[in-house]
């Protein structure tokens, strides 16, 4: 199989703060982070049953929900974490830039506010 380029990754100054809230809380994110993007850099778009194409948006860009994150400070959760990153799947320009980070039990769906707001 042939391996991709190096896709080109960017944050969205909302996903920042959203990682800086959940590091106080899982100090083990920012390692899991790098050991997603590396993922995301083999498999860029959707993959279920970890990731999705968000629908219902009213937009062509492709935003993915990622629900299958495995994150270190759970531990004995593994994939389950109850995590969630959103980001927006650019093909053409080999790049993703990061929307959205949290956990479902502090909110139950993606700010599609902010989705549509970055990217109409």
């Amino acid at each position: 199989m042939k391996k991709m380029s190096r896709i080109s990754f960017e944050e969205l100054p909302e996903f920042r703060k959203d990682l800086k809230k959940l590091l106080k809380k899982y100090s083990s994110l920012n390692e899991d982070m790098e050991v997603l993007m590396k993922d995301l850099n083999d498999e860029p778009g959707q993959s279920r049953p970890f990731s999705f194409r968000i629908k219902g948006l009213g937009i062509e860009t492709c935003v993915i929900k990622v629900k299958k994150i495995a994150c270190k400070s759970l531990k004995g959760r593994g994939v389950n974490s109850g995590l969630r990153m959103i980001y927006a799947y650019f093909k053409e320009e080999n790049r993703i830039v990061l929307v959205e980070l949290y956990h479902k039990n502090n909110k139950e769906n993606e700010d599609r506010a902010r989705i549509l707001d970055n990217f109409k």
